[in-house]
Order: C-alpha cells, then structure tokens, then sequence
C-alpha cells in the first residue's frame, strides 16, 4: 500500500519540479568589451516586463560580464564611453556618450541619451521566437556585434555594426570631446537629433513607410552596416530572430570575427553582416 502511495506522489511532485525548473530556466547575456578602453553598459527594461539587475556596471577593456535574462524580456543594451564623477557637478557619476542621466554606475530605469549604439531585445515574442536588431535610428557610438548561441528555430544570425564609424561621421553629425588638436569624434548623431525635422525623425506627415524613405544620413549607417536599422522603418533587413537561443553582445569587435562567426553556418541573412570596403574605416578610426 505504501508503495502505491508514494509513487504517485513522487511522480507529482517530479512533474511540479520540472515545471518549476521549466520556468526558471533563463536566457543568458554575455556582455564582452573588446574594446581598448573601459566601457560601461547600460540595460533598459521595456514596460510592464520582469526588471534585470544590474541596470548598469562597469567593464574593463578584455572583461565580460554575463546576466540571466527574465524568459520573456524586451529591452535594450548599450555601452556608455567616457564616464567619470564629475567634480563640477557634485560628484555625479556623467558619460560624455550613452548617459542614462542617473547620476550613477546604474541606470535605474534610465535609458541611453543619444547618439548610443543600441542592442534591442525581444524574447519569447510571437510563435515564441527571440526578435533582436542593432540599432543606429538613435545615432552611434560604439561598434557592437551580437551573436546567437545554441538557437533552435529561426535564422539565428548575427548582427550589428562591426565598423568604427566616429572618425567617418559626417561633420553635421559629429559628437566632438575635447578643444582644439586634442578633440576627437566619439559619437555620431542621427540626422533626426541633429536636424530635428520630421523628413527625418519618421514624424508628423512622415510618420508612414510610404512617406518616411532613408536619407543620405540614414544610408550612410546602411552602408558602412548593412544589417543594422538606420532609420525608422527600416525592419526588412535589420529584425533578426531565434529560439532557445543565448546571447553574446560584444562591444568594439575585432574586424576579423564578421568572418568568423559567418564561417560557423551558413548564414540565412539578406545582407552581409559589414561592407568589405568600409572595413577600412574601422582599421584607420578603430575605437577599440
């Protein structure tokens, strides 16, 4: 008798395991700085989702940091470059790009004020796929590639921008820090920030595919980075997605990993992950 009312139980309780174990089991993030110097990312949580701890942290040039992902996440990461606490300010922790405005190493619900390099998220959206894109809609900052590790439905390809583009910015679109012979470009606005005109920003009688087209602004992101959104509707070949998959979001990638990470499985995408012939931008304006 005490067989028969033991198995049971234990058969149920195995089931409530694993649907405990089932819920918990979580995307992660690999967050990698290859860059020359520190970085310190940024996380924004999209409404009404689970919140991700730390919203902010530093990492070190050749550190990585890896964070556990709620299962259905949507949000954003970027690097912020250029931190300090700022003496004139009352000690107040400012980036000269990417600041989320809080004052501190975390960005409590702060998101990046642009122009920043942006890694966007989705997970387990429609038909339970992950949507990922880089994003250059609010301008550039940093190179940044992510990777999908381990997916099992959708393309599962990389994307990103793997090309220094400060050195390249067009003037009207520079971020400059320092005067003089020691300034030097370290971010590259969208023509909507910098020019504030609906043909732009996608906005007002623009505000439709139809009538919101890229602009020399917009392809000059699209051709030096032909997989990332340069502009607002730009969704056809900027939007990737992957099941069950883990993330690598490296900042400042080496110009060689394009041709690694391509080399690993035939690659689904429309476009080439970077233009070959801006390459030489990356070796000669190299952030990282």
């Amino acid at each position: 008798m005490d067989r028969l009312l033991i198995t049971p139980i234990f058969l149920f309780l195995l089931l409530i395991t694993f649907s405990l174990f089932s819920e918990v089991q979580s995307t992660t993030f690999k967050i990698v700085n290859k860059c020359r110097h520190t970085v310190w990312p940024g996380v924004l949580t999209g409404a009404d989702r689970a919140p991700v701890n730390p919203t902010g942290f530093t990492l070190k040039s050749g550190k990585s940091k890896t964070l556990k992902m709620p299962r259905s996440w949507s949000g954003r990461v970027w690097g912020r470059t250029l931190c300090s606490n700022d003496p004139t300010n009352g000690g107040k922790f400012t980036c000269v790009t990417g600041d989320c405005g809080s004052g501190k190493v975390e960005c409590a619900g702060g998101g990046a004020i642009p122009p920043a390099t942006l890694a966007e998220f989705t997970l387990n959206g429609d038909q339970g796929l992950d949507f990922y894109d880089v994003s250059l809609v609010d301008g550039y900052n940093l190179p940044m590639l992510i990777v999908a590790k381990g997916g099992t439905r959708g393309g599962c390809s990389a994307t990103g921008c793997l090309v220094d583009l400060n050195g390249a910015c067009p003037r009207d679109l520079r971020v400059v820090s320092g005067k003089g012979s020691h300034s030097e470009s370290v971010g590259c606005k969208s023509a909507c920030l910098a020019f504030n005109d609906p043909i732009y920003c996608c906005s007002e009688a623009h505000n439709t595919p139809d009538t919101c087209q890229p602009s020399i602004y917009s392809l000059f992101f699209k051709h030096a980075c032909p997989r990332s959104y340069s502009y607002a509707y730009d969704d056809k070949t900027s939007t990737f997605t992957c099941a069950s998959a883990d993330y690598l979001i490296i900042f400042c990638p080496l110009p060689y990993t394009s041709m690694k990470v391509l080399g690993l499985r035939k690659d689904p995408a429309e476009l080439p992950l970077v233009n070959k012939t801006m390459m030489y931008i990356g070796r000669h304006h190299r952030s990282g």
